[in-house]
């Protein structure tokens, strides 16, 4: 029996709502929303959003491109070169990729997979080839303990003078572990910054882990977007962006004793 057909999230309105926020970092709004879905369990509404950042969709009026160039993710993907698409590209993977850190791996599986699908071959990058983010050479050439060490660096920051105590606290969980989870996904995922900054990544962070109604997370890592030098309006906005993804797919405020889809309380702020 396939799959049932659900509602469409990434409409032609949403989209253009999403990409004209004047808040949201620039050049951040796909990566974003692609995660978001992804942790929603959508990667059929991936390819939305990759054809949206290329300049390949229509707004609600059939118009090429619904979005505004200028500030914050209004702009427009008409008429990008083929380097530039390449790098859209490629930080929507590196987003997916790292996603994997709080949205698990079959999730992340499932929405590369979904955006390789509509992604132009050219805009793919082949294994065993050159690699954008340079990990295969960080595991086979690199020893473990500078990669830990970056990741750990990466952890104080968004944690800042809280993350000892965070650690320890995972490390005293029942098993320690947890702890050493942590370590390896900060280490070789989440602290690589050869296609995403920190800022991104904390973006990146907190885009997955509002639809999983995770607060006690949520607010450590919204104060870690500001650690790693985004700005409290940029946060509210990501957040603002995210919730109306969520909203899209259903998600909403659950009452007392009710059962579904959705939040048990107020989604975390900043």
């Amino acid at each position: 029996m396939p799959p049932i057909n659900l509602p469409a999230i990434i409409t032609p309105a949403l989209l253009q709502r999403i990409r004209g926020h004047p808040k949201v970092p620039r050049d951040c709004w796909y990566i974003v929303s692609s995660v978001t879905l992804s942790c929603l369990n959508r990667p059929d509404e991936i390819p939305k959003v990759l054809r949206g950042a290329l300049g390949e969709d229509t707004d609600i009026h059939g118009r090429k491109d619904g979005g505004r160039d200028g500030k914050g993710g209004g702009e427009s993907g008409i008429g990008r070169s083929h380097e530039e698409q390449l790098r859209i590209a490629r930080r929507m993977r590196e987003g997916l990729v790292k996603s994997s850190a709080i949205c698990g791996l079959p999730k992340t599986i499932n929405a590369l997979f979904s955006l390789k699908a509509v992604t132009p071959p050219s805009l793919l990058d082949d294994p065993m080839t050159y690699s954008p983010s340079s990990r295969p050479s960080e595991i086979h050439d690199i020893q473990m303990s500078t990669i830990l060490h970056r990741g750990q660096t990466f952890f104080n920051t968004v944690y800042g003078k809280i993350s000892k105590r965070v650690m320890s606290q995972m490390d005293r969980s029942g098993t320690e572990d947890l702890g050493l989870v942590a370590r390896l996904f900060y280490g070789y995922v989440l602290s690589n910054t050869s296609i995403l900054t920190p800022a991104e990544t904390s973006l990146i962070l907190v885009a997955g882990l509002v639809p999983q109604d995770v607060n006690p997370q949520l607010k450590g890592h919204l104060r870690g977007a500001v650690n790693n030098g985004v700005s409290v309006e940029e946060v509210r906005a990501v957040r603002d962006v995210v919730i109306w993804i969520c909203e899209g797919a259903g998600m909403g405020m659950l009452k007392d004793g009710e059962m579904g889809l959705g939040w048990r309380e107020e989604v975390a702020k900043i």
